[in-house]
């Protein structure tokens, strides 16, 4: 489980006296611990949409940094959520999720905006912890529209 894992590389960033890394990893146990508080037992899922939260967080923190040119915080945003990005199944490329896109198309018999919904539904599920949802929305779109 996550927070098996999450709690033994936090043991092993203190030994290591990895500050940085130890901050990244304390943050995805905070956000594990908010969800548990929330829901109960949580599933894998509801894991990993919470680790893309985060990494979507830092990523749009470091975006704001480096707009205002504040480099070094942008770096460490970006620091921390390549130390999150560890704790996600591999990301599909932008290829992949075409591929898969089209044929997910085909099978739901879609033929125009109309149907992005639809669409969009079956593709969060099939694309959860591996795709960007932003992403996918973009190519369904340019697929139907």
């Amino acid at each position: 489980m996550l927070e098996e894992r999450i709690n033994a590389d936090i043991k092993q960033a203190m030994l290591n006296k990895e500050k940085d890394v130890l901050e990244s990893l304390r943050a995805i146990k905070a956000a594990i611990l908010l969800l548990k508080t929330g829901k109960g037992e949580v599933n894998e899922a509801a894991e990993l949409a919470t680790l893309q939260k985060l990494v979507k967080q830092r990523k749009e923190a470091a975006d704001i940094f480096n707009q205002q040119n504040r480099s070094d915080l942008a770096e460490a945003e970006l620091f921390q959520a390549s130390i999150i990005e560890r704790y996600l199944p591999k990301q599909l490329s932008k290829e992949e999720i075409e591929t898969a896109v089209k044929s997910l198309i085909s099978e739901l018999g879609a033929t125009s905006a109309k149907d992005m919904g639809r669409v969009m539904g079956a593709a969060s599920k099939k694309f959860a912890g591996t795709a960007d949802n932003k992403v996918v929305a973009e190519i369904v779109k340019g697929m139907l529209g």
